[in-house]
């Protein structure tokens, strides 16, 4: 869900999933996310989407906060790569593809499972009829990520040149073996055009237990049901030693800047100071890296 949030493994439903992906979209039309508004309106039709910014609840505030960094984070380990080749695996309801193709010269592929790239788009063409015309091309294709023809069918679209793969919303849905068989298949197409994997998926298992972020029963069910727990990292290390195993390196890691989130301060409005006491206290529990074949 930066995605779609869904996993990618044939012979698995996935019809639960396409709400959180819908309700991810509601959550970033808070913010100033390109798209994320205007995008948010046409998923409520034929109700009217009207974000409360009136409310002050730490728990809700902190997750658009987290998203919004989360999303910046992909654009930041992006910027100064001369790259422009860029394929986006589980894209879901963001469309920082669009924006990239408005702004530079780049060939983008935007990819997710098919029930959910029908609907996409509908919405990008939408939306492009609001924007200028766009610099560069863009490509929404149904994408399984783990079935390997497909994936280098998806590829071979690009002209010569490295690809820049990125993610936002798929490692969590993954164990350990599907894990290990989507770095394969960006390890050997690395290998083949060259350039990097950006993740922002680099989750621990550290426990919610900060006051006003406990998350409640319908999203524990879906947890639980998705094992989104037990798909993390144990911590960055063990993240660091297993991506290592499949062949990466990190080559960067990026930095949060919540000077720059439009949602920062209602956040800061929302929260008291053992609230935020608590959080720091919490420890880091996400990270975006920059990953490059280990030589």
């Amino acid at each position: 869900m930066e995605n779609s949030e869904l996993s990618h493994v044939t012979g698995r439903s996935f019809t639960t999933i396409s709400p959180s992906a819908k309700a991810l979209l509601l959550l970033k039309g808070y913010t100033t996310i390109p798209f994320a508004k205007e995008a948010a309106e046409l998923i409520s039709l034929p109700e009217k989407y009207e974000p409360d910014f009136s409310k002050r609840e730490f728990g809700f505030w902190a997750r658009v906060v987290h998203f919004e960094m989360r999303y910046h984070s992909i654009n930041e380990l992006l910027a100064g790569l001369n790259i422009t080749n860029i394929l986006e695996l589980s894209s879901g309801f963001s469309f920082r593809s669009l924006q990239a193709v408005n702004e530079k010269q780049v060939y983008y592929i935007d990819t997710d499972l098919p029930e959910l790239i029908s609907t996409k788009k509908e919405f990008v063409t939408a939306l492009q009829a609001k924007a200028d015309a766009p610099k560069g091309k863009l490509e929404i294709l149904p994408l399984n990520a783990l079935n390997e023809a497909q994936f280098e069918e998806v590829v071979n679209h690009f002209p010569p040149g490295e690809i820049a793969i990125v993610n936002e919303g798929l490692l969590m849905y993954l164990d350990l073996e599907e894990k290990k068989k989507l770095c394969s298949i960006i390890k050997r197409t690395l290998e083949k055009r060259g350039g990097y994997w950006i993740t922002a998926d680099i989750y621990t298992r550290i426990q919610e237990n900060i006051s006003g972020l406990q998350i409640n029963d319908k999203l524990q069910r879906f947890f639980e049901e998705h094992k989104i727990e037990e798909n993390k990292f144990q911590s960055f290390e063990d993240a660091g030693a297993f991506f290592k195993e499949q062949g990466f390196v990190i080559d960067k890691e990026a930095e949060p800047d919540y000077g720059q989130l439009s949602s920062i301060n209602y956040f800061l409005e929302s929260t008291t100071k053992k609230q935020l006491e608590n959080l720091r206290k919490g420890g880091k529990g996400h990270a975006s890296w920059r990953l490059k074949l280990a030589r």
